[in-house]
């Protein structure tokens, strides 16, 4: 069986598993529960600390794994990105006092605080550029105040926590990190590409949606050049005669917009539903 490791809790524990069940395997119905089996798909599931998982399929103990892009960079395990899974996002900076520092090369022979020393630890050593990384686990933000450090590296979304603290961001991003699945290096496990094609399956459904309307024949090229499908769009006869059916995968982004475009060039009854899951 296929092994995967899971995140157990946290902010990528429910979307990690709502896209595994979308992809049409179990999932655990108690929080407590900390292994399932899916005998039908061939699939054990490890329910485990987001931070230990690229560990675990680095050694080999678990065949993949749903993870972070900063915790599968910070564990410096022998596992690799194979799938960006789209959520989770987040972004990396530095940060400090007001004032005190204004590119990245100012902080050689500073302090610097984080949770992600290895992160931080690679991206200075790319740099060339020296300074003392301190890991702090949880709130990093009060570590200057109370002497630890001269700057921290953390997650920033809309800033306004490192605001109360007096601090701002500055040089370049650390990372924009996301979920991503994650496989041992160099290797593909038996059963993965199965469980990878229902799981791009999920996430290109989850970009697409379906469009259906109806145009006259003479007009059908001027339309179908606005909705061209994934391979080709399909276009069927109608019994109203001169009219045809098209029907083609969109992209979800401005597909309202392109509904109006679609309008304009003389398509008539438009429609557009879900697309649950597929295969390219």
């Amino acid at each position: 069986m296929l092994r995967v490791a899971v995140p157990n809790k946290g902010s990528l524990s429910q979307s990690a598993q709502e896209i595994l069940r979308e992809a049409g395997y179990r999932q655990r119905d108690d929080s407590k529960q900390l292994a399932l089996t899916d005998a039908e798909n061939g699939v054990e599931f490890f329910y485990l600390r987001p931070r230990d998982i690229a560990l675990y399929v680095g050694r080999g103990t678990l065949d993949v794994g749903i993870t972070g892009r900063d915790l599968l960079r910070d564990s410096r395990a022998d596992a690799e990105e194979v799938v960006a899974l789209g959520f989770g996002r987040s972004r990396f900076r530095f940060a400090g006092p007001r004032g005190s520092f204004s590119e990245v090369a100012d902080l050689a022979g500073t302090r610097i605080a984080t949770s992600y020393d290895g992160v931080v630890r690679d991206f200075l050593a790319e740099r060339g550029i020296a300074a003392d990384v301190v890991r702090l686990d949880g709130a990093v933000e009060t570590s200057i105040q109370l002497g630890v450090a001269d700057a921290i590296a953390d997650v920033v979304e809309t800033g306004s926590t490192l605001r109360q603290a007096g601090l701002e961001t500055f040089g370049e991003t650390i990372l924009d990190s996301e979920a991503v699945l994650v496989t041992r290096r160099g290797e593909v496990p038996t059963g993965f590409e199965t469980f990878k094609r229902r799981v791009d399956g999920v996430l290109v459904a989850r970009s697409y949606v379906m469009m259906d309307y109806d145009i006259e024949l003479d007009r059908v090229q001027a339309a179908v050049a606005l909705t061209p499908g994934i391979e080709s769009p399909t276009v069927s006869p109608l019994h109203r005669e001169g009219w045809v059916a098209v029907r083609a995968m969109v992209p979800r982004e401005g597909s309202q917009r392109l509904m109006d475009e679609l309008w304009e060039r003389g398509a008539r009854g438009i429609l557009l539903t879900e697309i649950n899951a597929c295969r390219l």
